[in-house]
């Protein structure tokens, strides 16, 4: 996705009353290359290089075509054929730009210059202001044919983004005629040159003159901003795909490609998924940084949001969402919003909160070299450690807890805590979440359960499910007593009033087993906690959750229940219930592949 996702050339087109120019495309050709030189045949100035050229051994016999690379794709097209296609129609300015011809993909977004008189700014300090000649222009990026949907509506967003910027540069100070007029004078020098092979000599530099005439592109970058400012894009989006740009150093254009930006283990994450996993964040999610908070701060802007410092500042691995939004004292809505930038932009990512009930396993993207970077990079975070070791602890599923000392001070866990984070950080971990799914034995089959059946308290870790202990992770509540404000509270306290057998609670637990067949319900009812209205009510309303979709932490949050209860009542139900352990679907999109 590396290759697919990169541009392969940035271009810049205008039309006005001086015709279709092409003002400025990045990479270049640094001298005449073209086929047609090379050979001494004439070749037709429109004719296009799109597949490579032609082989032919000393037989006379043709090859297969040699794929041209990256910087050649785009060169087979010359600057007046670029300027033709590219400078569209004053019709399709304000829309989506898209072009393809042969393997290249043109995307781009025209834009028309309105120069009304009232849109002329009066703090201009020129005394004599020219009507420009320009009438639309169009920043064009070039990408390979079987580039990925996504990346072609990125690469238009950007190119979009930056022509309201140059539009309104334009209307402000007329910065865009101004460059394009610099920029077509050094093109006319640079041509008159070539055509007088005496006078280059002078001009241009001794290996200049030697080689032949250069592209004046070349002599346009260091005199021109825009242009510097287009092959820094360019060059942002095939490195880190990370665009910060300063038009006519006042405005400010910021661009992320997602492409470039979320990976595991060097494949990419489809911005799809990122969406789909930004809109089920809940407020039991955590929000993780991936970087330190000194560095993360120094890179964002100056006129950037205080609510956003706050929250990088306030932000800790052990806190929820909730937790989070009440410390930085925003309002929860507003958390979600910042944290979602932060994950969109890569500084972040969304986890479970750290806690001693969380299950950790080795990723099976993760890298387990002995002498790996990573392990380079942990030893020198945390002496006395090698990642190998401390990896194979995970190598099945472990709990926290397993690691807890009871005889140990809280201050030995910190290093713990920090390795943890650590390592969720670079995505060599995986947390596992219980799930409870509804599956009722056939009628042929005994619904006794076995007297030499493990309780379902020593298979989730052989702890006592009526002590529950939390690490001293430093958050003001323990998993087990998450109590939350969730949209059910009321609704589930209700329900809760101790009423004993009446024939209320009666009525409404049976309307709320209305849902199953008949031999489902005759089958939780045989179970010998059905008896027990209480539980048999309890089971009841949570039994929308019990499809294998929603967690033990989901739970608990909707319904406000300790863990204790909750687990404690899949003891109880375990002939019905089946229990497994795997991947929140919101958080592994940042731990895992995505199939």
């Amino acid at each position: 996705m590396g290759e697919s996702s990169s541009p392969i050339s940035v271009i810049l087109v205008s039309s006005g009353s001086r015709g279709n120019k092409l003002l400025f495309r990045f990479p270049f050709q640094r001298g005449p290359e073209s086929p047609a030189a090379q050979t001494g045949k004439p070749r037709s100035r429109y004719a296009v290089n799109s597949i490579g050229d032609i082989v032919e051994d000393q037989d006379g016999d043709s090859r297969e075509p040699r794929p041209l690379p990256d910087e050649q794709v785009v060169s087979g097209f010359s600057d007046v054929i670029l300027a033709t296609i590219l400078a569209t129609k004053s019709e399709m300015c304000g829309k989506k730009f898209e072009l393809k011809i042969d393997n290249v993909r043109f995307v781009g977004h025209p834009t028309l210059l309105q120069h009304a008189s009232g849109q002329i700014s009066k703090t201009d300090p020129s005394p004599k202001r020219e009507m420009p000649t320009m009438i639309l222009f169009n920043v064009v990026f070039a990408l390979r044919a079987t580039a990925d949907p996504s990346v072609i509506s990125c690469l238009h967003n950007l190119s979009r983004r930056i022509a309201i910027v140059l539009q309104h540069e334009e209307r402000r100070c007329q910065y865009l005629t101004r460059e394009a007029k610099l920029i077509l004078a050094i093109q006319d020098e640079v041509s008159a040159m070539s055509e007088m092979p005496c006078r280059c000599k002078v001009f241009l530099s001794p290996s200049s003159a030697t080689d032949g005439p250069q592209s004046p592109f070349l002599h346009i970058l260091p005199k021109c901003k825009l242009a510097r400012d287009l092959k820094e894009a360019y060059d942002s989006l095939c490195t880190t795909g990370v665009v910060r740009l300063h038009i006519n150093r006042w405005l400010e254009v910021s661009f992320c490609l997602p492409h470039k930006i979320h990976n595991v283990a060097s494949r990419f994450i489809p911005p799809e998924a990122i969406e789909r996993s930004l809109k089920a964040i809940r407020p039991y999610h955590s929000l993780l940084l991936l970087r330190d908070e000194k560095s993360l701060l120094s890179e964002l802007p100056l006129d950037c949001s205080p609510a956003l410092v706050r929250v990088i500042r306030t932000t800790s691995a052990v806190k929820n969402l909730q937790q989070l939004a009440q410390d930085a004292d925003l309002a929860l809505l507003q958390v979600f919003q910042l944290a979602a930038h932060l994950v969109y932009w890569g500084k972040a990512i969304i986890i479970y909160p750290l806690c001693e009930n969380n299950v950790y396993m080795l990723s099976p993207n993760a890298s387990v070299c002995l002498y790996s970077p990573l392990a380079d990079d942990f030893s020198c975070q945390f002496p006395g450690h090698d990642l190998p070791s401390i990896l194979s602890k995970f190598s099945l599923p472990v709990s926290l807890a397993e690691f807890k000392n009871p005889l140990a001070p809280p201050v030995q866990e910190t290093p713990l805590i920090q390795m943890v984070v650590w390592m969720l950080q670079h995505r060599l971990l995986i947390q596992l979440h219980t799930y409870a799914c509804l599956m009722v034995p056939p009628k042929e089959e005994d619904v006794r359960p076995k007297a030499e059946e493990v309780p379902f308290t020593a298979r989730l870790g052989g702890r006592s499910l009526s002590t529950p202990n939390a690490l001293s992770f430093g958050s003001p509540t323990s998993s087990d007593d998450l109590t939350l404000t969730s949209p059910s509270m009321e609704n589930s306290s209700a329900e809760l009033l101790p009423g004993g057998d009446s024939p209320v609670n009666k009525r409404m637990t049976e309307n709320m087993l209305t849902s199953l067949s008949e031999h489902e319900r005759e089958a939780i009812l045989s179970v010998s906690a059905a008896h027990n209205p209480e539980d048999l009510r309890m089971f009841a309303r949570l039994l929308h959750y019990f499809r294998g979709r929603h967690h033990l932490e989901e739970i608990m949050y909707n319904e406000n229940m300790r863990r204790s209860h909750l687990l404690m009542l899949f003891d109880k139900f375990r002939s019905v219930l089946v229990v497994t352990n795997h991947e929140d679907p919101v958080i592994s999109v940042f731990q895992s592949l995505q199939k």
